[in-house]
């Protein structure tokens, strides 16, 4: 940590935040750092050339959010930002792990990969980027974005970082606390800081024919036809314990289609869910089949997700997957708050408890350690809503 950001980690640690913010103004422009924020965006965007593209935009960064299923939520703005014809050149910086989510498609050009959040200041100065828009609400991210000297920084006014931004989308509070406003209804709010206009929230994600013949041959070396169908679970959760419903429950579920539909079911799952994985195999009886064995990464998930009949997951990244591709999907839902992935529902049924006094907490691990809104959730309950997908489906 550098001498600049140990300073602003204390200020903000201590709720200094006006001080902290004169001592960044400072810092960057040499004086006192007197005076507000000035709004400049529309001085930046307004100045357009006979062929409609924006004189001085020059580039645009956008920040990619952190988490997998934040990412997919955010592709329909990635793609109407590198649309935007009043941006000269359009950067996205992303995670080096989330990379594969965006191959295959228009995205994919435009990417660049941050291996560590140390090296991120220095990459991004290097662009000598005009702007970035921020579609993580990390506080960390702004902080780098203003140390790498980028003069427009539009972002969600969240977890005290408010000053750091130059141009802010303030959610509505609630007694207190954010209201649960969808994530990307407010991510769609902050590109439109920036006059990025984004009609439709549907995912987009991307598949090559090479990707889908590698997983047809992964599910076939596996035992798997994949003509004749199969449900694929991913029982894992990057996010923490407080999101995994237990193993014998998606056993269950899955054993439940099986004799409903003849479906395989298919056990897949990120690095370090190998032991989820297995678990939810032992206690199956209908076939099941685990890919623990196999290389398993973002990009081929997207390959797996589209040609399965259903999916069965947690609140996790891969329920966004089943959006983009239009996939049925069952999503098990615990601590968190429904109303903040509440798009693209069409095809998706959300399964939860709402009678606890505990819920949402939103935490990685249950608090008060009964875990009682995933333990007391019963397979029914997923195993009706699958019921009410394939209803739909036959019509």
């Amino acid at each position: 940590m550098g001498r600049g950001e140990g300073l602003y980690s204390i200020l903000r640690s201590a709720r200094w935040e006006p001080i902290a913010a004169d001592f960044l103004r400072g810092a960057l422009t040499g004086g006192g750092g007197r005076g507000p924020i000035q709004p400049v965006v529309g001085d930046f965007l307004d100045r357009v050339e006979g062929d409609g593209r924006t004189v001085g935009v020059g580039h645009l960064v956008v920040r990619a959010p952190n988490w997998v299923g934040d990412l997919v939520m955010a592709t329909p703005i990635l793609e109407a930002a590198v649309r935007d014809r009043r941006f000269g050149r359009v950067t996205i910086a992303v995670r080096s792990h989330l990379v594969g989510v965006l191959t295959g498609g228009p995205l994919e050009e435009h990417v660049l990969r941050i291996p560590d959040r140390r090296e991120e200041v220095s990459l991004l100065r290097g662009l000598g980027a005009d702007a970035v828009l921020l579609l993580t609400n990390s506080p960390g991210a702004s902080w780098r974005a203003l140390r790498a000297g980028i003069r427009i920084r539009a972002g969600v006014s969240l977890g005290g970082r408010g000053f750091l931004l130059t141009h802010r989308v303030i959610p509505p509070t609630r007694a207190g606390r954010r209201a649960p406003i969808p994530t990307a209804h407010l991510q769609r709010d902050v590109a439109g800081l920036l006059g990025i206009l984004v009609p439709d929230l549907t995912p987009k994600l991307h598949v090559t024919d090479a990707e889908r013949e590698e997983v047809r041959e992964m599910l076939v070396r596996n035992g798997v036809d994949p003509g004749s169908g199969y449900v694929l679970c991913a029982p894992g959760a990057a996010f923490g314990a407080a999101k995994l419903w237990p193993p014998e429950y998606h056993a269950a579920v899955l054993d439940g289609l099986a004799e409903r539909t003849g479906w395989t079911g298919v056990i897949s799952g990120g690095p370090g869910e190998e032991e989820t994985m297995g678990k939810v195999l032992a206690a199956t009886t209908h076939g099941a089949v685990s890919l623990a064995d196999e290389r398993r990464d973002l990009r081929g998930l997207k390959a797996l997700v589209e040609g399965a009949r259903m999916l069965l997951v947690g609140d996790s990244g891969p329920r966004w997957y089943a959006a983009a591709f239009g996939v049925p999907c069952v999503t098990i839902m615990g601590p968190n708050f429904p109303e903040l992935t509440a798009t693209s529902f069409e095809r998706c049924e959300v399964v939860r408890r709402d009678d606890l006094e505990c819920q949402p907490c939103i935490r990685r691990s249950c608090p008060l350690g009964h875990h009682r809104c995933m333990r007391d959730l019963p397979p029914a309950r997923a195993l009706e809503a699958a019921e009410r997908l394939l209803a739909v489906q036959a019509r």
